[in-house]
């Protein structure tokens, strides 16, 4: 049986879910198509965020299992993202010196950038996760 890491926390699963209505909590867990879904729809109106509530654990069980653990922290990585993701600084924080710049520069290569890390973060961590395991 395959040993499981706690990569991704609830207890900002939970924080993230007060804005859940926009999808951030779904986003967080590697969920980008329910996510936007939610961020276009409020929540499906509010209802499946609340559903969402109680969803929660096995959300953070199927992350723990699909993304690597590593020197890169998801929550460290998606609270830059959040909070600054068009100065670039969470791409920094993975060692990604120059599209980071380029974020600073361009507010997120005007916002299309920003947009796509929250699609694909989660990947881009367990990536250099990866890689910083065979250096």
């Amino acid at each position: 049986m395959e040993t499981r890491t706690d990569t991704h926390s609830k207890l900002f699963g939970y924080l993230l879910w007060i804005f859940g209505f926009l999808g951030s909590h779904r986003f967080y867990y590697g969920k980008p198509i329910t996510g936007t879904i939610w961020f276009f729809t409020l929540g499906l109106l509010f209802i499946g965020w609340i559903i969402d509530l109680f969803l929660i654990p096995s959300m953070d069980r199927e992350a723990d299992f699909r993304f690597r653990e590593g020197e890169v922290s998801y929550n460290i990585g998606w609270l830059l993202l959040t909070f600054t993701g068009v100065f670039g600084l969470h791409r920094m924080y993975m060692g990604k010196w120059i599209s980071g710049i380029i974020y600073l520069l361009t507010g997120g290569l005007f916002l299309l950038g920003v947009l796509y890390d929250f699609w694909t973060l989660n990947d881009q961590i367990s990536e250099r996760n990866r890689e910083h395991r065979f250096d």
